[in-house]
């Protein structure tokens, strides 16, 4: 499962520096599968897609700061723990429903973006 970050976001910040995918990004930013990861050039996604790592998809949210859940791993194979929640002061850092995914699952995401 991702985390998400819900709208009682702060826009504090804590959060983004302690992603290990670079998968925070602040509202209204656009986000890439290069960012801070080792892809690059043309990359066939876990879910088949061939895209340019450098290509910039829109902001999930305008607003406030979010978490691009094709990079979220819950900090596995990093940390016991996802960063995100552990440092927001406001709790909204939270398992996203939507996106529900096993420990290999996340394993394998994090494998596929820093080989």
């Amino acid at each position: 499962m991702a985390i998400m970050i819900t709208d009682e976001c702060i826009n504090c910040g804590a959060c983004e520096p302690e992603c290990p995918n670079n998968a925070i990004y602040e509202g209204g930013a656009e986000w890439k599968f290069a960012d801070g990861t080792t892809l690059k050039g043309l990359i066939q996604t876990l879910d088949g897609d061939e895209i340019e790592a450098e290509h910039a998809f829109e902001p999930v949210n305008m607003d406030v700061y979010y978490i691009s859940h094709e990079k979220c791993t819950e900090c596995v194979g990093f940390h016991d723990e996802p960063q995100c929640a552990a440092v927001c002061p406001v709790d909204c850092c939270i398992d996203d429903p939507d996106y529900r995914e096993s420990k290999d699952e996340l394993l394998a995401k994090k494998n596929f973006m820093h080989l």
